[in-house]
């Protein structure tokens, strides 16, 4: 839930936010609760095929301004090179339906091959990739990106630009009814389907594919008299649950392998727990976004208001409850520059190593706003806060990984399991990186990455201990 640069709140939305902040405030957690350490969670990790328990650390890539012939042409292999020189191993790539059947039944080749493309780059640096439906706004009837023009049906509803805030179009008859047809109509299901079944089809062998996330941010229509966060209890209970089975299945039909990535509405950002029911797959995770809306309208961070403890306490009921992994897939606010922002990231990085396999900060690119990156490839202010050390993968039995950033110590506690080696990831950032292993292991440095093997069954504490900065 990102909010262009330099926008204002306007009426609309802050009408909207504001009933729905005094409605999630009586349902989130109170501020002053203390989240369970990660082994009483009940939330598993992601794993690999050798049953080591994987960590991703990377960013969204995109390419919004470009479409038709151009699709995908903003994306180079430096952002993947990038990627991998600072540290971060996955990727959330921004894929659109619109651009991939522009026309109903006809799928583009081209578009298919630069996929293909950019799918290569990130395997040549060893970057992981979830494949990401995007849509905002629902589509290009809107004036967005997402979901085809001739699969948008509106039944004549009105439909008000917003330029100033965005996110309020999203409240727009026309956009809320456009939501319920995809959900409802059964052609709109199948052809939706289809979609999914041929990008699985054609990327599931690729080594660099982790999964996909069937829909980015999904909305729907509020009913008469709903509060927003009634109203997307009943979306995700009704509309996005049978739609995320409807698209499991046809994924399944022609990939056994790859995790598919299921989103709550983004309501969730505000600390609501969500009303998602079960998704009968066996490879399946939970992909909220972590956005607060006072943030995004250009607020310092608050750490008194109890934000990221509320979301944190809201956001693990749903994967404890179905046992299934968590990968936030967007977060990080527009403003890095205000004077508490070295306060959220800490915070903020400290909550999601509590519960998370992972996460794809918003966004990758070279420039202002949400870029990660300046012009010259360096990174905006705070997000260097980002590039830790961390453990991509881990051979057996995970006890504890933090990350203290004041003391800049990095530790790891596992029972080693049967198969390949724990992989340790130093960011190059500055200072150096002192790395020492207790326990019946031995650990193998090669520039910015350690390899640790252990002996099966033993208990091994890595760490990692950062030198002055400067």
């Amino acid at each position: 839930m990102r909010i262009r640069t330099r926008m204002r709140m306007g009426s609309v939305l802050t009408s909207i936010v504001t009933s729905f902040v005094l409605a999630a405030g009586a349902l989130a957690p109170a501020a002053d609760a203390h989240p369970a350490p990660p082994e009483q969670t009940g939330i598993p990790r992601l794993t690999d095929d050798r049953g080591r328990t994987l960590t991703l650390r990377g960013w969204n890539v995109e390419d919004k301004a470009n479409r038709g012939d151009q699709a995908l042409t903003a994306i180079t292999e430096k952002h993947f090179r990038d990627l991998r020189d600072k540290g971060f191993n996955f990727a959330r790539l921004l894929i659109f339906w619109d651009d991939l059947e522009p026309r109903r039944g006809h799928y583009s080749a081209e578009y298919l091959r630069r996929i293909d493309r950019v799918l290569d780059w990130a395997r040549k640096y060893d970057i992981q990739v979830l494949l990401d439906a995007h849509q905002d706004v629902f589509g290009p009837a809107f004036g967005h990106r997402g979901i085809p023009a001739w699969a948008t049906r509106t039944d004549g509803l009105p439909f008000t630009p917003h330029p100033e805030d965005w996110f309020a179009e999203y409240f727009e008859p026309a956009v809320q009814r456009a939501f319920t047809h995809l959900y409802e109509d059964p052609d709109l299901q199948r052809a939706q389907a289809r979609m999914w079944q041929v990008v699985a089809e054609r990327f599931r062998h690729h080594p660099a594919v982790l999964g996909y996330d069937l829909i980015n941010e999904p909305m729907g229509e509020m009913g008469q008299g709903e509060d927003l966060p009634t109203a997307a209890r009943r979306i995700e209970a009704r509309q996005l649950t049978p739609m995320y089975n409807r698209l499991a299945r046809a994924v399944r039909s022609v990939d056994r392998g790859n995790w598919l990535f299921i989103e709550p509405t983004p309501i969730v950002g505000e600390g609501v727990p969500t009303g998602l029911g079960a998704v009968r797959d066996h490879r399946t995770v939970y992909a909220p976004h972590f956005y607060n809306t006072a943030m995004e309208a250009g607020a310092d961070y608050d750490p008194s208001a109890g934000w990221i403890e509320s979301y944190e306490a809201a956001v693990t009921a749903y994967p404890e409850q179905r046992h299934i992994p968590v990968v936030v897939g967007e977060w990080g606010p527009l403003n890095n520059r205000l004077p508490l922002m070295g306060r959220f990231y800490r915070d903020a990085m400290t909550s999601l190593s509590r519960y998370t396999s992972g996460w794809a900060g918003y966004v990758w690119c070279y420039g202002g706003g949400y870029c990660a990156l300046d012009e010259n490839g360096v990174f905006a202010a705070n997000k260097d806060r980002t590039a830790t050390p961390y453990a991509p993968a881990v051979a057996g039995t995970v006890h504890s990984d933090t990350y203290d950033d004041n003391a800049r110590v990095y530790r790891l506690t596992y029972t080693a399991g049967r198969h390949g080696a724990t992989e340790i990831s130093l960011p190059p950032t500055a200072g150096r990186w002192r790395v020492s292993v207790d326990g019946r292991a031995e650990a193998r440095r090669h520039g910015g990455e350690v390899r640790v093997h252990a002996r099966k069954g033993a208990r091994v504490t890595v760490t990692v201990t950062g030198t002055a900065r400067g």
